[in-house]
């Protein structure tokens, strides 16, 4: 009987194969088993619709008729002459409730190639980052560093800190309150609004 311990894992593992449908899968001739890929967190993430743009209305809206609606729940933006969207795109928001506040707001501000004053990296005198993704309300510069803001690209201010700009969309709320843009359509709304254009940000 001293084989009975190699016997048993031998057991173990045939049932181990033979259950293991969601993990493993037969070979073409019914051979070895192989492992079937486990998805890549990108593809867990949801995925939003894409921007859409109503190309009739690109010489009627402008940034004296122009207003723009950000749905919070939706994760979507709209450009919008009067009642007609001009773009419809996805956005994301704070990753928490309330970063970005809903309300009723006049962008104050427009810089094309702004920077954050609150969120960055701290560089060394060469340029190169030694701490990456800091808050200057709560980080301290290391010796012999500076702070250099993430780059705001394409923004319109409407709320104190907050504005709308280029950003990443992971598919969720996932900024500290700006209202995140595709980098191909934050110029387009860039260029349709002005100071004082409104913004109107909703829950649902």
């Amino acid at each position: 009987m001293k084989h009975a311990p190699i016997l048993l894992m031998a057991i173990i593992v045939g049932t181990l194969f033979a259950g293991g449908e969601s993990t493993f899968a037969q070979g073409a001739k019914g051979g070895t088993p192989q492992v079937t890929p486990m998805k890549s967190a990108r593809d867990l993430i949801s995925k939003q619709p894409p921007a859409v743009i109503n190309k009739e209305l690109a010489n009627v809206i402008n940034p004296d008729n122009s207003h723009v609606l950000v749905s919070l729940s939706k994760q979507r933006a709209y450009l919008m002459t009067g009642e007609q969207i001009y773009i419809d795109t996805p956005i994301s928001s704070g990753k928490r409730a309330g970063m970005t506040p809903a309300g009723s707001f006049k962008i104050t501000e427009k810089d094309k190639d702004h920077r954050s004053a609150t969120y960055g990296n701290f560089l060394d005198k060469g340029g190169r980052v030694v701490r990456a993704g800091i808050s200057m309300k709560v980080d301290s510069a290391p010796s012999g560093t500076h702070y250099e803001g993430a780059p705001m690209r394409w923004f319109c201010r409407f709320n104190g800190d907050i504005g709308m700009h280029i950003g990443i969309l992971p598919g969720y709320p996932a900024s500290h309150g700006c209202v995140r843009l595709p980098a191909e359509i934050a110029p387009l709304i860039y260029e349709k609004v002005k100071i004082g254009t409104p913004v109107v940000i909703r829950e649902e």
